[in-house]
C-alpha cells in the first residue's frame, strides 16, 4: 500500500469486509490495519476518509515508528517556501492575497462606484454568495460521500440502487428502510454519513 494523504487532522475508518476494523487518526488506523494483515494476510481491508469517503492507501512497510513517521505532518523545513509564497502584494497580515481579476469595463465602472471600492465590494459579494450556497454545497458533498462509500462497500447489496435513488431524492424514510438489513457496521457508518445529506 502507498500513502496518499498525511493530513494530521484527518480521520479515517477501515473495514475488513463488512466489519469495522478501526477508526481514528491515520497513524492509529494504519497500525491497526498492519496488525490485522499480519494476523490474516488474505483479508480485504479498505480504508476511507471518514468524512469524504475517499479511499486511503497507507504505506505499511517498516515498523510502527517508521509508519507513524511517514504519516507525520510536514516538518518546519517547509515553512520558508510557504513564507516566500505568501510574500506577494496584498495585506498579508490579514491573509489578503492579490490576484488578477478580469472584468468587462462596465463591471469595473460599477465596482468603482460602490462604497469602499472594488476590493471591498468583491469581498462582500463573495461572502454573500458563500452564505447562500453553503447549505446546498454541504448537502451535495454529503450525498457524494455516501454514494462513494456505498458504491465501494455495498454495490452488490439488495436495494442498493433504490437506496441511492432515495438518497438523492432526499427520502430519508425510504433510504433507512432499504439499508435496514445490511451488515450493522456498514449500516451505522452509512447512517452517520447520511445525516448531513438529509438535513
Amino acid at each position: 500500500m502507498t500513502e496518499t494523504d498525511s493530513r494530521s487532522d484527518m480521520h479515517c475508518i477501515a473495514f475488513s469486509g463488512s466489519r469495522r476494523l478501526a477508526a481514528g487518526r491515520p497513524g492509529d488506523v494504519a497500525l491497526a490495519v498492519k496488525a490485522a494483515l499480519a494476523a490474516d494476510p488474505e483479508q480485504q481491508i479498505l480504508v476511507f476518509d471518514a468524512v469524504t469517503s475517499r479511499p486511503i492507501d497507507f504505506d505499511l512497510r517498516g515498523d510502527a515508528a517508521t509508519i507513524l513517521a511517514r504519516l507525520s505532518p510536514p516538518s518546519a523545513a517547509a515553512e520558508p517556501a510557504q513564507t516566500a509564497a505568501l510574500a506577494r502584494p496584498g495585506r498579508p497580515k490579514l491573509g489578503v492575497v492579490a490576484r488578477e481579476v478580469t472584468l468587462l469595463p462596465r463591471h469595473w465602472e460599477w465596482l468603482a462606484s460602490q462604497p469602499g471600492g472594488a476590493s471591498v465590494t468583491l469581498r462582500k459579494l463573495v461572502e454573500a454568495a458563500r452564505r447562500q450556497g453553503t447549505g446546498t454545497i454541504d448537502r451535495r458533498q454529503a450525498q457524494e460521500s455516501v454514494y462513494r462509500f456505498m458504491s465501494a462497500m455495498t454495490g452488490n447489496a439488495p436495494g442498493f440502487e433504490e437506496a441511492i435513488r432515495a438518497l438523492f431524492a432526499g427520502d430519508r424514510d425510504r433510504f433507512d428502510g432499504l439499508i435496514a438489513n445490511w451488515p450493522q457496521d456498514l449500516r451505522d457508518h452509512i447512517a452517520a454519513l447520511a445525516m448531513r445529506a438529509f438535513d
